[in-house]
C-alpha cells in the first residue's frame, strides 16, 4: 500500500509541476485566466494585471509572445487599436 501511495503522490506532484511549467495564471480585476506558455518555464507563472497598464503588460516579452494581447482583447480590457498603438510605441511588430 505505501508503494501505491508514493506512486500516486509522485503522479500528482508531476501533474502540478507540468501545469506550472505549461500555463501562465493571469489574475485580472474580473477573473483568473489561463494562458498557454510557448515553452516550459516557471517565468511569469503567476501574473497580476491589477494596477498595471496595458503598455506595461505588453512590454513583457514572455507574456506578449504567448498571446496576452489577444487574451486582454477577448476579456474586453484592451481594444485592437490600443494594442496596435502600444506595440508601435514599443517598436514591436
Amino acid at each position: 500500500m505505501p508503494r501505491v501511495r508514493n506512486l500516486l503522490l509522485f503522479v500528482v506532484l508531476g501533474a502540478i509541476l507540468y501545469f506550472l511549467l505549461s500555463y501562465h495564471v493571469i489574475l485580472t480585476n474580473r477573473s483568473t485566466l489561463l494562458l498557454r506558455k510557448s515553452t516550459f518555464t516557471l517565468q511569469y507563472t503567476f501574473f497580476s494585471t491589477k494596477g498595471k497598464s496595458n503598455k506595461t503588460i505588453l512590454a513583457i516579452d514572455a507574456l506578449r509572445e504567448d498571446g496576452i494581447g489577444d487574451l486582454l482583447k477577448k476579456e474586453g480590457l484592451m481594444s485592437e487599436e490600443e494594442e496596435a498603438l502600444i506595440l508601435q510605441s514599443l517598436n514591436i511588430e
